[in-house]
């Protein structure tokens, strides 16, 4: 059985300011740029039996960067819709609502098309990804045996990372994920458990 590895796309203007990210499709910095080629060495000489990007350009870019080709497109991946909180700091929404926490109180609705996620939600889409990722995995098919890849989002992954050892979604709150990092899901005595996180080279 192999890995399910974790990659979150490169850092872009907002991740530096801190502003909430979802469907807003900023490219990498210059930075964002490096730190997605310099994932390549800790990629290289892994088979990939599946990989998957979300659509969002930052992390199909760091995917190509990062080396991952024949990555697929999934909108499963995209990042937590944060509705309303698009574009905003956790900061700026403390001065209105000082006890708010995404992982237990979610989003209030954003603009047509957006109505925010609640963490349950997120989680559904992560059990989606996590079925076939699994499938992928249990069975050797694929485009070969070997690994599974995700590029995508920092809330996103999180979720994916508690839901895939069996915590409820809102613990994703446990997992710090920075850009440009490659992180590792792995199993010991057949139970998943995380073998790497947050590693840059």
């Amino acid at each position: 059985m192999g890995d399910l590895l974790l990659v979150r796309h490169g850092e872009t203007e907002w991740s530096v300011s801190g502003q909430h990210t979802s469907w807003t499709d900023l490219p990498l910095t210059a930075h964002g740029e490096e730190q997605a080629k310099s994932l390549a060495p800790l990629l290289s000489g892994r088979t990939f039996a599946l990989a998957l990007t979300s659509p969002l350009g930052r992390a199909v870019r760091t995917a190509a960067l990062a080396g991952v080709t024949g990555a697929v497109p999934d909108p499963d991946l995209h990042e937590w819709d944060y509705g309303g909180y698009e574009g905003v700091t956790t900061h700026e929404i403390h001065r209105t609502r000082p006890d708010w926490y995404l992982w237990t109180d979610g989003v209030p609705p954003g603009p047509e098309g957006h109505p925010g996620e609640s963490p349950e939600e997120v989680g559904a889409r992560a059990d989606r990804v996590l079925a076939r990722v699994s499938a992928v995995l249990d069975s050797g098919t694929g485009t070969g045996s070997g690994d599974v890849v995700l590029v995508a989002h920092a809330h996103f992954l999180r979720v994916v990372t508690a839901r895939r050892l069996g915590l409820p979604p809102a613990d994703g709150r446990l997992f710090q994920l920075a850009t440009g990092t490659l992180s590792r899901l792995s199993t010991e005595h057949d139970r998943p458990v995380i073998a790497e996180w947050n590693t840059r080279p």
